[in-house]
């Protein structure tokens, strides 16, 4: 799944672009009057914002003054489903070891979380402040897709997470799930990298230093 904010950057760097190249175009330059510079704001003001979303927030002095915590990366995550949770014959009880993959500007977020058996792809995502604290909440909405061989027993499904963020660079999440299968348990998470290349279960396993 594409993150959506790749669309949206394309989309604001063509229309600045077309926009700058416009100007230029119909005689408008800064080099031939000092007025002419003042139309080209608007195109520097969408690059201003693109980069700002991609990258300029996380910047140590403005990443301190927006606050806004930095969760792109790949996390160990273990999963502990509650004694209540309506598991099939033959699924796992726990304690179920994964991978959560988080994408991540300023704007947007996709989180995707697989195990050996099944990925979950989040439809939204987003970190919400809960108090005054310097205390978050990280919320994905999820669609869970099994790998074929295991869907007679575990069908598709869909469910949320709900998930604690202290700090501005966490390293560790802890927090809850719950599913429309009536199954739910607790999360536990700790970053590995501060990288999102791992595509698969077996690729992030690898780079994991934890037995």
């Amino acid at each position: 799944m594409t993150s959506p904010a790749k669309p949206i950057r394309w989309g604001a760097t063509s229309a600045s672009t077309l926009y700058a190249v416009l100007l230029y175009v119909l005689g408008l330059r800064p080099e031939l009057e000092l007025k002419y510079a003042f139309a080209y704001l608007p195109a520097l003001l969408g690059y201003a914002v693109i980069a700002f979303d991609k990258w300029v927030w996380r910047w140590p002095g403005v990443h301190r003054l927006t606050g806004h915590p930095t969760l792109a990366g790949t996390w160990r995550v273990t999963l502990a489903p509650s004694a209540q949770s309506r598991i099939p014959a033959g699924g796992n009880r726990g304690p179920i070891r994964a991978y959560l993959t988080i994408e991540q500007s300023f704007w947007t977020l996709h989180a995707t979380l697989r195990t050996a058996e099944s990925s979950s792809r989040s439809s939204s995502a987003l970190v919400e402040k809960t108090d005054g604290s310097g205390v978050s909440e990280l919320r994905f909405l999820y669609e869970n897709t099994p790998l074929v061989a295991h869907q007679q027993r575990s069908p598709r499904h869909t469910g949320v997470c709900r998930l604690s963020v202290t700090g501005r660079s966490p390293q560790a999440l802890t927090g809850r799930y719950y599913t429309d299968r009536f199954t739910a348990g607790d999360m536990d998470a700790a970053l590995i990298v501060r990288s999102t290349e791992f595509g698969t279960f077996e690729q992030a396993r690898a780079a994991d230093p934890a037995p």
